[in-house]
């Protein structure tokens, strides 16, 4: 086994991180969209029964909404899992460590696909958590928060006991990724550039010996004067 680069190992826990955060977000808002029947609760409105003090949906937004989120964090999660399982068998099974400048800047675009797609995804969890709880501030009485209607009585079989914490743990979970996923590049772009350096030093000290600043050696050829002396006499 070969010795891993500290780089290289930071990339491995990163990846571990994002898979653990992708899980997260999926399984958190799938949890809250089965409490609610199915629905996406994300940009959704609520409805107030005064008369059975109880909370109900009004209007919820399409389930393609909440499919798009968890369908993006289960990609992430799948991706870093297969990319450390084949780190893992090239660091023990194989033992080759080396990376090579195509695959580093696919790396690179990956990333940044990655990226934009979690930065969406954020953003669609934060604007929708936001709405319906706006609903709720403005149509439940006598709460002061939006975590306060978790213990308020919602119309069955909607379970609204945590859907608040459920979203917020959602929206934690994808930003993180979003930072790591930063930091995977910035790693990916260390690495590509101590490869490229190491080539040109590696690529200048290469030629044979017997030249200067790693010129090629002087042949016989080249030390013969341009003009053959005449032979001496006996």
């Amino acid at each position: 086994m070969m010795a891993l680069p500290g780089l290289l190992l930071l990339e491995l826990v990163l990846y571990a991180c994002c898979f653990v955060c992708g899980i997260v977000t999926a399984a958190s808002l799938t949890v809250v969209q089965g409490n609610f029947g199915g629905l996406c609760m994300l940009y959704g409105l609520v409805s107030y029964n005064a008369t059975e003090s109880t909370i109900g949906v009004q209007v919820s937004s399409s389930a393609s909404v909440c499919y798009f989120v968890s369908a993006i964090s289960i990609m992430v999660a799948v991706l870093c899992f297969s990319l450390s399982l084949y780190w893992l068998y090239a660091i023990f099974i194989d033992g080759d460590v080396h990376r090579e400048h195509v695959w580093m800047n696919a790396a690179m675009v990956m990333c940044g696909v990655f990226l934009f797609f979690l930065l969406i995804s954020g953003c669609v969890l934060k604007i929708g958590r936001d709405v319906l709880c706006n609903s709720v501030m403005r149509g439940v009485p006598n709460i002061t928060s939006c975590e306060g209607a978790q213990t308020k009585k919602w119309v069955n079989p909607i379970e609204g006991d945590n859907f608040y914490s459920g979203l917020q743990k959602a929206e934690t979970a994808v930003w993180v990724n979003f930072f790591f996923w930063l930091l995977i590049g910035v790693l990916v772009i260390i690495q590509r550039r101590q490869n490229s350096q190491s080539k040109v030093i590696t690529g200048g000290l290469s030629g044979p010996t017997g030249g200067l600043f790693g010129e090629a050696g002087v042949t016989a050829a080249e030390t013969e004067p341009f003009f053959n002396r005449p032979a001496r006499p006996q």
